[in-house]
């Protein structure tokens, strides 16, 4: 591990050096991620060397430390460099000086101001905030403006001037569906402290599991968690290690759906007799408490006053989706409830309960957050809305003067490529909401269900395309290049990992795994330009439970390939660049032949391995699509039509290796269509009309 942090560090500087200036220069790109409001380059740079000391004046508080000390820590591990691990005794000495005016909220909140400008000159550092935590996102630019070339460590003469666009940037993990432990969720919130998110909704409970301790009634954790669940003693350390990081912890108990293991350990609040057991399969269950029984909101009014002592958020969320309403409209009693209450449907009955829960979630002097199914007429408006519905639904309800926050689009484990959670905005112009209504709008939450996410993938289903997100709802609207954000991305992946990421180291332990023995470049090739099949259809290609290892190919596939993202890009540059058709061939030439001659490799490492062998004909696919490509590059290259019935053959052969296996696709598809399309066409091309040839060549591709 720590021979790869070295790298992976030289890696990163290395990659920042490529588009930093030298002394006398400006940089030419801007390296960060989010992106702040304002950056303007000057001249020179502030060597980080040994002597670097940060020091601090105004308000100093204990967080301010451990913020800095963190970042000391990260700054060394980063750059290989002994620094100092304190504030400098003398802040005037410090080469970087923290300003702040005041502490902020002992409790981090929705009002929390977190701007802050930083200016670097040839001679120091200053970093301004109005609180602390302002403080704590200038040190993340501090970390990541921090870069090398062969004069050393340096950071670049810089003035920035950085406030969030939204005020709710939030991640939703799942720990109820597959458990993650405290070092799971620790090792993630200072990954979103690094790209400024600053909410961690934690999904409590589900049908599969209870997560958090109840000294009141002990049955919830003992009898519906299978003994993983976060005592009060370690949520209390949890939301005090978010607190440092500045990032705020809001708990979701999920009701009156999706709450098997609520029944596990008290069937007598149930809609349907019991027993209940723990659910062990995925998807929308029917069991769900009984809105009709005085029972189910006295232990509602013990439970939730228990937890709002423990969690210090205003807020707490009650979950309220998917709630089909099967058991209570099965049951006798409760259909004569309705019908004595004026209640038409189960849409209706969940309202009642809605509001009944809101009496005592403000009793304990918490506000409500709900998915969309809680908006119902005559709730008070100071509940916020989340939307897995869309911005529309979102909007909607801001024009009724509900605050809401956006997930649909955000959803992670859907495996959807970074450019489409890029483009999601919470805030389209599309609503046509005026300024006032705009403001109920706070921001977004990325979302991480873990039906196929345990402890040992999830960095790598969160990262780094979560970094994407955060930059949407951080930076300005106009913040909006897919290209960009993919070259930032590039660079910033190996920092995530010195930042204490997995989502790379973790990857290699899987790709191992599936070798078994063989050979791990071979296996690595393949893994590397596939990706899971996307939204809910895993489900659908391969039943699987609470049980099943994710140690197979599509766990071990990232969600987005980025080496198919570049190979796709690299042949629209191809075809771009009629008629010299020379832009990128050598590097595509280079990976079409791994791709070719990778085929026996990865076939004798099935042999010895179960799991690699679902990927079934997947490495014969890979090599006939290398093959395909350096034929098609050969065409090109030489100018020659290719023979007879070639491109249709080679368009069939491509769509054969499109087909899911092992619940896996290859990811370069639309590019070797594109590529193939490309060769076919090169006969007619028209210099005086490449437009129009471009165009030719995307039709017969089918892409558009």
């Amino acid at each position: 591990m720590r021979w790869c942090r070295f790298v992976l560090s030289l890696i990163f500087g290395a990659c920042l050096a490529s588009a930093a200036a030298s002394a006398d220069s400006r940089p030419t790109a801007v390296n960060l991620l989010p992106l702040p409001s304002s950056v303007q380059f000057g001249s020179g740079r502030l060597a980080v060397d040994t002597a670097f000391q940060i020091g601090a004046s105004g308000v100093v508080d204990d967080r301010l430390r451990h913020a800095v000390a963190r970042a000391l820590v990260r700054l060394s591990r980063q750059t290989g460099l002994e620094v100092s691990r304190s504030l400098a005794a003398d802040a005037t000495k410090a080469r970087l000086t923290i300003v702040c005016d005041g502490p902020g909220a002992s409790v981090p909140s929705l009002d929390e101001n977190e701007s802050y400008t930083l200016e670097v000159t040839g001679d120091r550092a200053t970093l301004r905030a109005p609180t602390v935590v302002g403080a704590l996102r200038g040190l993340e630019t501090v970390l990541q403006l921090t870069t090398a070339d062969r004069g050393g460590w340096y950071l670049p003469a810089v003035t920035i001037q950085d406030t969030p666009r939204f005020r709710w940037r939030g991640l939703l993990i799942d720990v109820a569906r597959h458990w993650m432990p405290m070092d799971v969720i620790k090792r993630n919130l200072d990954l979103m402290a690094a790209v400024k998110l600053n909410v961690l909704h934690l999904h409590l409970t589900e049908d599969q599991g209870f997560r958090i301790e109840s000294k009141r009634y002990p049955a919830l954790h003992e009898k519906g968690s299978d003994g993983n669940y976060f005592t009060q003693a370690e949520m209390k350390e949890l939301i005090a290690y978010a607190a440092d990081c500045g990032i705020r912890v809001i708990p979701e108990f999920d009701m009156p759906g999706h709450s098997t293991s609520w029944l596990v350990g008290h069937p007598e609040l149930g809609s349907a007799p019991g027993p209940y057991s723990i659910e062990r399969t995925w998807g929308i269950m029917e069991p769900a408490l009984d809105p009709t029984r005085e029972e189910v909101y006295k232990l509602l009014d013990g439970f939730l006053g228990e937890m709002a002592a423990l969690f210090p958020d205003a807020y707490l969320h009650i979950g309220g989706d998917e709630n089909k309403g099967t058991q209570w409209m099965a049951n006798e009693r409760i259909r004569a409830f309705m019908k004595q209450h004026d209640i038409a449907d189960p849409n209706g009955l969940q309202a009642y309960f809605n509001k009944r829960l809101l009496t005592i979630v403000q009793k304990h002097g918490k506000k409500m957050i709900g998915w969309d199914e809680v908006l119902q007429p005559g709730l008070p408006k100071d509940i916020i809305v989340q939307s897995w519905r869309g911005p529309k639904s979102l909007g909607e309800a801001a024009k009724q003067g509900y605050s809401g926050i956006l997930s649909n689009g955000y959803y992670l484990d859907l495996n959807f490529p970074t450019s489409q959670h890029y483009l999601v905005d919470p805030l389209p112009d599309s609503l046509g909401l005026t300024a006032e209504q705009a403001a109920h709008v706070l921001g977004g939450e990325a979302a991480m269900w873990s039906e196929y996410v345990d402890p040992g993938n999830i960095d790598s289903r969160l990262w780094p395309r979560l970094a994407a997100v955060a930059e949407r709802l951080w930076s300005p609207k106009t913040v909006t290049d897919v290209d960009d954000v993919y070259r930032r991305l590039a660079l910033f992946s190996p920092w995530l990992e010195i930042a204490g990421s997995r989502h790379i180291t973790g990857q290699g332990i899987l790709v191992r795994n599936l070798a078994k023995g063989g050979d791990i470049a071979a296996v690595s090739t393949l893994i590397g330009v596939i990706e899971p099949v996307k939204e809910y259809r895993r489900g659908d290609l391969h039943k699987s439970t609470q049980f099943t290892p994710l140690t197979r190919v599509s766990d071990t596939a990232q969600p987005e390939s980025f080496e198919a993202h570049r190979v796709n890009r690299a042949i629209d540059a191809l075809v771009a660049d009629a008629p010299r058709f020379s832009l990128n061939a050598d590097n595509l030439a280079t990976t079409f032949s791994r791709w070719r001659d990778v085929g026996p490799a990865i076939s004798a490492a099935e042999a010895g391995s179960r799991a690699l062998a679902e990927a079934g004909t997947m490495p014969e696919d890979l090599a006939a699509l290398g093959t395909l490509g350096l034929e098609a590059l050969a065409y090109l290259r030489n100018g020659t039509a290719p023979a007879e019935g070639w491109a249709d053959a080679a368009l069939a052969r491509i769509t054969t290796a499109e087909t899911p296996r092992a619940e896996c696709q290859f990811a370069m598809v639309s590019g070797m269509r594109l590529l193939v399309a490309a060769a076919d066409q090169r006969a007619g091309f028209d210099p005086s009309d490449a437009a129009g040839w471009q165009a030719k060549v995307k039709t017969r591709a089918g892409v558009k």
